[in-house]
């Protein structure tokens, strides 16, 4: 992984065999980053992709492998009371099936490059978003300190 920072954002490619999210959570702490938005584009091998099941509290997940156009990655990053830093983070991906194009989307957990990913970092700046834990769902929440 490389990356530059130009003003206040930063620029990350990240190379073949690189997973996405640990290399963006990574790059946040080294940098002392507490809350940020990401998107990108890239060429990917693998990802997970979950959807959030209400009535069970959980994830369902669905792994994808091969050669994987990261269409749009969205996300973001922010840290708890406690320093930890977690991310919520969509994508949606082109792929194909045999002789058909298909796409999948969701809620990402992890996703590896293929060839490149080149990914954009906003930092929040003048403060910092915090996560709040939500017990009804089991996950965490954006926290403006209300």
């Amino acid at each position: 992984m490389n990356y530059k920072k130009i003003g206040e954002t930063y620029y990350i490619r990240a190379d073949k065999g690189v997973e996405i999210i640990g290399t963006i959570l990574k790059m946040c702490q080294q940098e002392q980053i507490q809350s940020a938005l990401f998107s990108g584009i890239g060429g990917c091998s693998d990802a997970v992709i979950q959807t959030f099941i209400p009535e069970t509290h959980s994830f369902e997940e669905q792994h994808l492998h091969g050669m994987l156009e990261l269409i749009s990655l969205n996300g973001n990053v922010i840290t708890d009371d406690d320093g930890s830093y977690y991310h919520h983070t969509h994508a949606s991906f082109s792929y194909k099936n045999g002789e058909h194009h298909e796409m999948a989307a969701g809620h990402i957990r992890s996703v590896t490059v293929l060839y490149t990913a080149e990914i954009e970092l906003r930092p929040v700046i003048g403060g910092a978003i915090k996560r709040k834990f939500d017990p009804e769902t089991g996950t965490g929440f954006w926290d403006f300190g209300e």
